[in-house]
């Protein structure tokens, strides 16, 4: 218990003092005081650049990487496969084709393009969950099957851009996935998708406790276990949906965080949740800080970094589940 909550702790200080690291540091530089004395007083020109195009991107990468993180979590519960992430079995994929069409189609309605990545996003772990079933889910047939279902969308999202106009794919968060640009008009979209689902997901940890366990012995505890994978897997898309609609396609969050986070805080849902919430937006604003300023003013975005960094983790767990499986 007390590992759990210094860890808990040791997260939220450093979430805060990367917050401030980050806003106060880049082309603009200014001191924490200052920042907080011009975005009372709204009269210094610094702080005003700052609060118009730094803090909506700092907040946009804090709400993606939570709800990437999160999303993770409940596909590996509903999956039992700690290799399913949204960005490695294609759910971000779909998402990212379905955005692409609703910018096409209908450009003026900005609000509603989570809902429609949804679909896409639904579309994909439909897909990966009907095609992995073989008298069971398997980690390294879902992992396989998600590579094909993820290559599948990614080569339709290209094929779309290559035939659609460069305005709008340039412009469209799916495909660039950077967080340049953000506007506060990207924060109060993704801060009300991720809110909510990542209030429903922290309801359902009991649920997911018990999805760890076999069907049956889950149905013995009065749970309706297709009801629970259905609700689980809605809201685990929806978290992954409203991140690549706004953030972009980032892969290898839901893989790496909730990993960590079990050696850290261990396996009950209740606590795992938020913890990878932290994390998950910890990681991602350290990512997007990092590819910001280490080669100022080019920028690398962070979707190439978290690429960098989860590829070997995953290679880490195949060899691992192999192992566990004989082989």
């Amino acid at each position: 218990m007390k590992k759990t909550w210094a860890s808990m702790i040791v997260a939220v200080v450093l979430l805060v003092v990367l917050t401030v690291v980050s806003a106060t540091t880049g082309s603009i530089k200014v001191g924490g005081l200052e920042l907080i004395q011009g975005l009372i007083s709204g009269t210094n020109k610094s702080v005003q650049v700052i609060k118009d195009l730094r803090l909506p991107r700092i907040i946009v990468a804090l709400f993606v990487g939570a709800a990437l993180a999160v999303s993770g979590v409940l596909l590996q519960a509903v999956m039992r496969s700690p290799l399913a992430d949204a960005g490695v079995i294609g759910i971000s994929s779909g998402s990212g084709v379905f955005s692409l069409l609703f910018v096409t189609l209908f450009p003026t309605f900005f609000f509603w393009l989570p809902l429609f990545a949804f679909l896409g996003g639904a579309i994909a772990c439909f897909l990966v969950y009907s095609l992995s079933w073989k008298s069971g889910l398997s980690p390294i047939r879902i992992i396989l099957v998600g590579i094909a279902v993820n290559a599948t969308f990614a080569g339709l999202g290209q094929s779309f851009n290559y035939r659609g106009s460069y305005a709008v794919t340039s412009i469209n968060p799916a495909t660039t996935s950077t967080f340049t640009m953000k506007t506060w008009g990207d924060v109060q979209v993704m801060a009300i998708y991720g809110t909510l689902g990542l209030i429903v997901a922290l309801m359902l940890a009991s649920w997911c406790n018990l999805l760890s366990l076999q069907d049956k012995s889950a149905q013995n505890l009065g749970l309706n276990v297709t009801k629970a994978r259905l609700v689980v897997s809605i809201v685990a898309v929806l978290l992954a949906a409203a991140a690549t609609a706004i953030g972009g396609l980032i892969a290898f969050v839901g893989l790496l965080i909730p990993h960590i986070s079990r050696l850290l805080v261990g396996s009950d849902h209740k606590v795992l949740i938020p913890f990878s919430a932290l994390a998950g937006a910890l990681l991602i604003l350290l990512a997007d800080t990092l590819g910001r300023t280490v080669l100022a003013p080019s920028e690398i975005p962070a979707s190439i970094i978290m690429t960098v960094i989860g590829g070997p983790f995953l290679i880490f767990l195949l060899r691992k589940s192999e192992r566990l499986h004989g082989n």
